[in-house]
């Protein structure tokens, strides 16, 4: 091998590995604590395996008429009684180019689990959209950033 052909040879292989280096740090853009829409609960976003999923970290109110807050909405009756503080509610996000999708988020506020699609609209906002069959019809909400 010349040596053109070796130095072209590693500048590719730099550039080829910057590039997944780059890619790999904007999948993990969503890792780390955020509020949601209400700011009465945060959400910790963390990365299991190549999947992304999240929690309840943080609640503003955690416990009611003296005792941890239940999922009392759930509609499975064998539910109700796990506590919200601790729960997953964000499970198995894929990335794809600059959104995570084919995950779904829980509610527990109605008990209800929906298809999600989360967008990071800037360093310090999600944009999280729940939807049951197709994206166009659904709801979003903005989560901001813990500092």
């Amino acid at each position: 091998m010349t040596q053109k052909k070796a130095i072209l040879s590693f500048i590719v292989l730099l550039m080829v590995g910057f590039g997944i280096n780059v890619q790999a740090q904007s999948a993990d853009a969503i890792v780390g604590k955020w509020y949601n829409t209400e700011k009465d609960a945060q959400v910790e976003i963390f990365k299991e395996g190549s999947k992304y999923s999240g929690k309840i970290v943080w609640l503003k109110d955690p416990t009611e008429n003296g005792k941890p807050k239940t999922d009392k909405n759930n509609t499975d009756q064998a539910k109700r009684t796990r506590p919200i503080m601790g729960m997953k509610l964000l499970s198995n996000f894929e990335h794809t180019g600059d959104t995570w999708e084919n995950g779904t988020i829980y509610d527990p506020k109605n008990g209800k689990t929906y298809s999600c699609i989360i967008k990071k609209k800037n360093d310090k906002t999600l944009e999280v959209r729940g939807f049951v069959g197709f994206s166009m019809i659904g709801r979003t909400v903005e989560w901001t950033k813990a500092e």
